[in-house]
């Protein structure tokens, strides 16, 4: 079996909102990939937050058990040793870093990923002139980076790329793109069309289109030195958009991804089965035939790419652990039905969980502080796409609650998850915000748990 290189594209904070997926967000590129693949129209992250889910699709093991509850620049270590990469360096790939990671530092700490999680090379260019608004233009210039690369390259090695973007995470440029129109910018079903979200949309497509753009350049590279007929690729995202009551929550908003995998040789097609990006990596090995570690958590969903029937996860999981603050929460879901639970006693929403924006403002003018979350949750999803509805007390979903109480609980105890033993201690090197903070960057030392020693 001939060997195959695999590539891992990878934006922010996108969700699933890209055109490929119905939304009217100028992501043509996208789409056409997504029409040359199979489509995952039920992916999901198994952490609505940006280093554990990056951790977790890469590791094949969730963040309780990888070591990643938090984010990397708040001082959350990653087991390092079950990182893709350096799985597949000890296995005759060449591994190769282009941009964004958020595993270890900072996101734009690229040097930082070399050797340490397995990546022999860095293709990535020097962010320090960009503001965060501006990274968008480092995307292009890595994205440029990195099909000189494909154009230069001349080893027969196989090649693991990991090529991540900023786009789409905050902050957005400020500049709006001449083709994209604020008036019909509409927003996030779950938020309100009001000007200010509608400037802020706009915004967020506007990033788009610039990972819309390095896609191109990335798979036109591919595609001219005769690799993309050799190569895996991976299209994805972390979690969902960085909107209130998406990023950092367990709705579908939170962890809902766009995925779509092309391996070539496969029938392009859609996939309505349900799947977790913790069934990534067994599925890549299975692909290019290497064993997969017995630690693994997924199921490899390989027999997809050759046509074969897949019945694909009868429950996924999610987790939050710390993103800012603390805020404990588990949850379970099927096709139809989802439970959520909080672990602590906070019963108002963790504000500087919930990202800085026009959006965020706008509702905490109107009321954000007063939100309250349940304890637990049973939601409908066939009937509650919002997930606002929630079943707990109602007599005629009794055993549907009890199925899904009972399958947390076994995949707690199965995965042996802290939260068994009561609240997570929370260590003097984790950069925490107290859960009643309104921003993540707060200058008010009152206004952490703790910062680092």
């Amino acid at each position: 079996m001939k060997i195959l290189n695999i590539i891992y594209i990878h934006t922010h904070d996108t969700g699933r909102l890209v055109s490929a997926y119905g939304y009217g967000v100028p992501t043509p590129e996208y789409q056409a990939f997504c029409q040359d693949a199979i489509l995952f129209q039920n992916a999901f992250s198994v952490a609505p937050t940006c280093s554990p889910s990056r951790a977790s699709l890469l590791t094949g093991v969730y963040p309780h058990q990888n070591g990643m509850l938090g984010l990397a620049q708040r001082g959350f270590k990653l087991d390092k040793r079950l990182h893709l990469a350096r799985y597949l360096r000890d296995h005759g790939y060449e591994t190769a870093l282009c941009g964004v990671q958020h595993e270890i530092g900072y996101y734009t700490d690229h040097a930082l990923a070399v050797d340490n999680l397995g990546y022999q090379r860095d293709l990535t260019t020097d962010s320090s002139q960009y503001d965060e608004e501006h990274l968008v233009e480092w995307d292009n210039h890595n994205a440029d980076k990195l099909a000189n690369w494909f154009d230069e390259r001349t080893d027969t090695q196989p090649f693991f790329v990991s090529f991540g973007m900023h786009a789409t995470h905050r902050q957005y440029p400020q500049t709006i793109a001449k083709d994209i129109a604020v008036s019909s910018a509409r927003p996030p079903l779950n938020v309100a069309n009001d000007p200010e979200t509608r400037q802020d949309f706009a915004a967020f497509e506007t990033s788009a289109e610039y990972a819309d753009h390095n896609l191109k350049v990335v798979l036109d590279a591919l595609k001219r030195n005769g690799l993309y007929e050799k190569t895996i690729i991976v299209l994805t995202t972390d979690h969902g958009v960085a909107f209130p009551f998406a990023k950092c929550t367990l709705t579908d908003s939170g962890i809902g991804v766009l995925m779509a995998i092309r391996v070539p040789g496969c029938v392009p097609a859609e996939y309505n089965g349900l799947l977790s990006q913790i069934d990534v990596i067994p599925t890549l090995l299975d692909l290019v035939n290497l064993e997969k570690p017995n630690y693994l958590e997924g199921k490899s969903f390989a027999p997809i790419f050759d046509g074969n029937e897949y019945k694909g996860d009868d429950y996924v999981f999610g987790e939050v652990n710390f993103h800012t603050s603390y805020e404990p929460i588990r949850s379970v879901r099927s096709k139809r039905y989802k439970y959520i639970r909080y672990f602590d006693d906070y019963e108002h929403l963790n504000l500087s969980n919930i990202d800085n924006s026009p959006t965020k403002t706008f509702y905490a003018q109107e009321g954000l502080r007063e939100v309250t979350k349940p304890k637990e949750a049973l939601y409908d999803l066939y009937y509650d796409v919002m997930e606002t509805n929630n079943l707990l007390d109602d007599p005629r979903y009794l055993a549907q609650l009890t199925n899904m109480r009972q399958r947390l609980s076994d995949f707690m105890v199965r995965t042996e998850d802290p939260l068994l033993n009561g609240p997570i201690p929370i260590q003097s090197s984790w950069k925490v915000n107290k859960r009643e903070a309104y921003s993540a960057h707060a200058k008010d030392k009152s206004e952490y748990e703790n910062l680092p020693e």
